[in-house]
């Protein structure tokens, strides 16, 4: 068994794996961001070391400070989690190099399946057929609109090297082309560090399902289950549910056996998901997550088998302790991911700032896996995952009921969530009927009125700075940095720079400001990676004036009267808060 685990990620997931390990009687160790000083997972490991740096670049996604406290700590093995370094197999490669086992697939089934193109070659050699789709990466706009005139719009375009919906755009018909390539470019570099993008068939009213599989060294895999993630909005899940209901049994039995298939043409081992698009009795290969899963926990309450436990044995190179026939499916559970964002209505705003309170439900058949406590921060430069509730049901209609239930026990105040939606989606005659599919949140499902807003207003948090000072330990002497409010009594030394500061967050405003006021505010606080206009231009209502990225989401700020650019107040590159004005219309 593993000895010592680093787990290169944060949040909830950094959690979850720190509380397994915990359980196996494995140490562990943190790494984190600036920002992350005093986040619950750096508070619940054994040991935590900086990386240094604030955004997801500085720090979790810099290789060579990662490999550094490895170095330092002695760790044998590294959890990836989800996101991050999860699906890049060069950063697996230097792991396994150093001697330490990557509690993941090899690097080379993440090369073939992180890159979703080879991905379907290698589906399509085992006989698992995808979506109709191009092999070719996309360097032309005209590509995608000789795809479009072939097979028809809307066309998805999507990051080649990434998943969970980050770096996809839908191209509606070929005007908006250059523009949806542009985005998907940008946020798939953003989050995943590279920025190569392919397109598919964009199919109208699918079901989103998806196989957990689970392979050992030994030549053994199995998949446990199904779970049904349709219920999305930005193609990023909101809800998920296991097993995937009203779908004929052999359907899901002969999923279950491509996703193997699948698994065994690239030789994996460890926990994976398969992803399929269900429609009209048909099922098509879309992806292969190379990671564990954010919606795991809802296999978990359905099989009773602790999936990130059989992760770190199966990397400690222990047989799988079941075989295919002993996995037995038991009652419904459905997952609710509580995101930092505001429903807004449907647009689904994201809403960074600090968590003045938070009380999570309990109950028979409820569970909580969350990344925050009350106090700490949700920072605008990483994902606004608060944290999942997952609950157990005997069937279907019990588990949505428990889930209600919960959902109204659940308090989080300090910023804005998406619970309001979660509880729309939920009780919605649609999906109990299960007529819903992955575009049903944005182009049926009625969110008037659904808004969420904090509570309670954030308290006023003093900023901390950095102060270095000597201080002697049993008569050896050391050069410590010290966090400390700005207002502290400060040693002789100048205080340094780089002080983390919780930004104050400003009171939510509608994107584009008031009717009718001419001032462009930003509802958020986060990045203008795109100006679309400039002085003089004219606009009409409703049309984009820039581009906000909040916590790894593009945001397109909009217009909200006709009129003529007066002024434009910001550029790319610049960091906003919540209620700047970015232009303002005549």
């Amino acid at each position: 068994m593993l000895s010592k685990v680093l787990v290169a990620n944060r949040g909830e997931i950094a959690v979850r794996v720190i509380r397994a390990c915990r359980e196996l009687g494995i140490a562990t160790v943190a790494v984190y961001s600036d920002l992350d000083r005093s986040a619950l997972h750096v508070r619940m490991a054994d040991e935590a070391h900086a990386l240094g740096g604030q955004t997801a670049a500085e720090s979790y996604l810099n290789t060579e400070a990662i490999l550094d406290v490895i170095e330092r700590t002695g760790a044998d093995a590294v959890h990836p989690g989800y996101g991050f370094f999860s699906e890049n197999a060069d950063f697996a490669r230097a792991i396994t190099a150093r001697g330490v086992a990557f509690i993941g697939p090899n690097p080379e089934a993440i090369e073939v399946m992180g890159d979703k193109i080879s991905a379907r070659q290698a589906a399509e050699r085992v006989g698992v057929s995808g979506v109709p789709g191009t092999t070719d990466l996309i360097t032309d706009p005209e590509q995608v609109r000789a795809f479009g005139a072939e097979h028809g719009y809307p066309v998805a375009i999507k990051a080649a090297y990434g998943g969970g919906g980050r770096g996809m755009k839908v191209v509606a018909d070929e005007s908006a082309v250059e523009e949806a390539i542009e985005s998907a470019q940008r946020e798939a570099l953003s989050y995943f560090g590279r920025d190569e993008i392919y397109m598919e068939r964009y199919l109208e009213q699918p079901r989103h399902v998806e196989v957990q599989v689970l392979a050992d060294s030994h030549g053994n895999c199995v998949y446990l289950g199904t779970r049904d993630c349709s219920a999305q909005r930005r193609h990023q899940k909101l809800i998920e549910e296991a097993p995937a209901a009203g779908i004929d049994p052999e359907v899901l039995a002969a999923m279950g056996e491509a996703a193997v298939k699948v698994a065994q043409g690239c030789d994996y081992v460890n926990a994976g998901t398969v992803e399929f698009l269900y429609e009209d009795g048909q099922f098509y290969y879309l992806e292969m997550n190379t990671r564990l899963q954010v919606e795991h926990p809802a296999t978990e309450l359905v099989t009773g088998i602790d999936l990130v436990e059989q992760q770190i044995k199966v990397a400690s190179g222990e047989p799988l302790p079941f075989t295919q026939e002993e996995i037995e499916i038991s009652g419904h559970a459905i997952e609710v991911r509580i995101n930092a964002e505001d429903p807004a209505e449907g647009a689904f705003l994201p809403s960074p700032g600090p968590i003045t309170g938070l009380r999570a439900p309990s109950g028979y058949g409820t569970r909580w896996d969350g990344g925050y406590e009350a106090g700490d921060e949700i920072s605008q430069f990483y994902d606004n995952l608060v944290g999942k509730l997952i609950c157990w049901g005997r069937d279907r209609p019990t588990a949505i009921a428990r889930t209600l239930r919960a959902l109204d026990e659940m308090e989080v105040s300090g910023v804005a969530t998406t619970i309001p939606a979660d509880k729309a989606i939920l009780a919605h005659p649609d999906f109990a009927a299960l007529t819903h599919s992955t575009k049903w949140v944005e182009e049926t499902l009625d969110l008037t009125g659904v808004k969420s807003a904090p509570a309670s207003p954030p308290s006023d948090t003093e900023p901390l700075v950095q102060r270095d000072i000597d201080v002697e330990v049993n008569g050896q002497r050391y050069s410590v940095k010290m966090w400390v409010p700005e207002t502290a009594s400060a040693p002789s030394a100048a205080p340094a720079s780089g002080g983390a500061k919780r930004p104050k967050r400003a009171a939510a405003s509608k994107s584009g400001g008031s009717a009718g006021s001419g001032e462009v505010t930003v509802p958020m606080q986060g990045t203008i990676v795109k100006v679309m206009v400039a002085a003089g231009d004219t606009v009409e209502a409703g049309d984009p004036i820039v581009v906000l990225e909040a916590m790894k989401m593009e945001n397109n700020v909009c217009a909200e009267k006709s009129g003529t650019i007066a002024e434009v107040r910001v550029s790319e590159g610049d960091s906003v808060g919540g209620g700047d004005v970015v232009a303002v219309i005549e």
